[in-house]
C-alpha cells in the first residue's frame, strides 16, 4: 500500500487477468526470447574468448612476447642486450636466437620451412617448446652434433622420426670450384615437437644456434633476442620503453604486431558475433512492443479512469514502462542465470551432448583444438545484460508514450 501506483498497476498488468491470458502469454513468450537470447549471447562469447585464449597461449608457447634485432646486421651482444632488457620490471626472460628460411629433405619430399637456432640452456626462458615435445628432449641439441626438431606435421610430411636423416639446405649459397651452389647440411632429427598451431607443427624446425649461424653463415652472430613478459598485454608498452632506452640502433617489435591480423581477425569475429545474436534480443523487444500495444488497447477504460481520478499523462506513461521493464529485467535475470551456468559448464554440457548424438563437434583430425573451451568474463556478462535491458527499455517507449496520449472522453464515449 506504501509503494508507487504506478508500480502497483503495472506489476497487476503483468499478470494474468480473466480476459487477457494471451497477452499474458505472449509476456511470457517475450521473457523467453529474452532469456535466450542472454543466454545465447554470454555462452558464444564467452567460448569464442576461450578459443581466443587458448589459441594466443599456443601461438605464444612458440613465439616470443617481444624481440630485440640490429636493423641490418647479425647480433653478436646478445647478452649484453638481455641484461640489460631484464633490468625492465616486465621482462621475466631473455634468450637469443637465430632464425631464417631453409628447404628440408627427406627422400623425394621436398618443404620449406622456418628453421630457428636457439640456446637449449636459455631458450626455457621464453618459450614453452621444452614442455610441447612429444619425442625426445630439447637438451638433446648439442652444437656441432647438427641436430634438429620438428614439428608433428612437418615430420609427418616429410615421413621422418628420431634418429631418422634430414638433408638442410640453405640459400646462403657458398662459392665452389664448379661454382655457385646452395649450402647443404645432413641434420639429424633429435625429436618431434607439436605446439597445437599448424603454423608452427607445420612450418618450424630447431636446431642449435652455433649449428643455425654456421648454416645461415652468420659468423657467430644471432639474429635478435627474444623475451618474456611478466604482462603480454602489455608488450607494447615495453616495447616502446626499450626502443627508448637502446636506441636507434635496435629494432622492438612485439607480438601484438607479428600476430595483428590474426588477433584482429578474432576480435572483429566476435564483434560481428555479438551483433547478430543481440538481434535475437531484439526480436523478443518486438514482442513487448506488440505486447504493450495490446494491453494499451484492452486497458483504454482503466486509463481513462486513471486519467479522470487525476493521473498525469508521465504517470500513466510509467505504468507501461513499469510493465515493460519487468518483462525485461526478468529475462535478462534468467538469461543471465542460463548463460553463466551454461558458459561455466561448457567442457561438460558439450561432451554429454556428443555421446548422446554421437558426433563429435570438432574433429581432432580436423581441428587443432578438440574441445571447446569457455573463458567466461565479468566484463562480457555486464555489458550483454546492459545491452538486454536498454534494448527492452527502449521497447516500451512507444507503446507507453500512446497509452499516455489516450483521451478519457473519447475512450469513455463508447462505455
Amino acid at each position: 500500500m506504501f509503494q508507487p501506483y504506478e508500480l502497483f498497476v503495472g506489476l497487476r498488468y503483468t499478470r494474468a487477468k480473466r480476459r487477457n491470458h494471451f497477452i499474458s502469454f505472449i509476456s511470457l513468450i517475450s521473457m523467453l526470447g529474452i532469456a535466450l537470447g542472454v543466454t545465447a549471447l554470454i555462452t558464444v562469447i564467452s567460448v569464442m574468448n576461450g578459443f581466443e585464449k587458448e589459441l594466443r597461449e599456443r601461438i605464444l608457447g612458440a613465439a616470443a612476447h617481444a624481440t630485440i634485432t640490429y636493423y641490418d646486421k647479425p647480433m653478436s651482444d646478445w647478452q649484453v642486450l638481455a641484461d640489460t632488457s631484464r633490468e625492465h620490471p616486465e621482462v621475466t626472460g631473455a634468450a637469443p636466437y637465430v632464425e631464417g628460411q631453409v628447404m628440408l629433405v627427406n627422400g623425394d619430399r621436398v618443404t620449406g620451412s622456418l628453421v630457428r637456432g636457439i640456446l637449449p640452456d636459455e631458450e626455457p626462458q621464453v618459450s614453452e617448446i621444452g614442455d610441447k615435445m612429444l619425442l625426445g628432449e630439447l637438451t638433446a641439441l648439442h652444437p656441432g652434433e647438427f641436430g634438429i626438431l620438428l614439428g608433428s606435421d612437418l615430420a609427418r610430411f616429410l615421413n621422418v622420426t628420431p634418429g631418422d636423416k634430414v638433408t638442410v639446405i640453405s640459400p646462403e649459397a657458398g662459392v665452389t670450384p664448379v661454382g655457385v651452389m646452395p649450402r647443404l647440411k645432413r641434420f639429424t632429427v633429435e625429436g618431434i615437437f607439436q605446439i597445437g598451431m599448424y603454423e608452427y607443427d607445420r612450418n618450424m624446425a630447431i636446431i642449435h644456434a652455433d649449428d643455425a649461424s654456421v648454416l645461415l653463415r652468420m659468423d657467430g652472430g644471432y639474429t635478435g633476442v627474444r623475451l618474456k613478459l611478466q604482462d603480454m598485454f602489455g608488450a607494447r608498452a615495453v616495447a616502446r620503453d626499450l626502443a627508448r632506452e637502446l636506441g636507434e640502433d635496435y629494432w622492438v617489435t612485439d607480438w601484438t604486431l607479428r600476430h595483428a591480423n590474426f588477433f584482429q581477425a578474432v576480435a572483429t569475429e566476435k564483434t560481428v558475433m555479438f551483433v547478430i545474436l543481440t538481434l535475437i534480443v531484439a526480436v523478443a523487444a518486438f514482442n513487448i512492443v506488440s505486447t504493450l500495444v495490446m494491453v494499451v488497447t484492452d486497458k483504454q477504460s482503466d486509463i481513462a479512469i486513471l486519467r479522470t481520478l487525476g493521473a498525469s499523462p508521465g504517470s500513466v506513461m510509467g505504468v507501461f514502462l513499469v510493465q515493460g521493464a519487468i518483462i525485461g529485467v526478468v529475462g535478462t535475470l534468467l538469461g543471465l542465470l542460463g548463460g553463466v551456468l551454461l558458459a561455466s559448464n561448457v567442457e561438460t554440457v558439450v561432451p554429454f551432448i556428443e555421446r548422446i548424438t554421437g558426433t563429435h563437434f570438432l574433429d581432432p583430425s580436423v581441428y587443432s583444438i578438440s574441445e571447446l573451451p569457455s573463458d567466461l568474463r565479468a566484463s562480457d556478462v555486464l555489458r550483454i545484460t546492459a545491452v538486454s535491458f536498454v534494448i527492452s527499455l527502449l521497447a516500451t517507449l512507444y507503446p507507453a508514450w500512446r497509452a499516455s496520449r489516450i483521451e478519457p472522453a473519447e475512450a469513455l464515449a463508447y462505455e
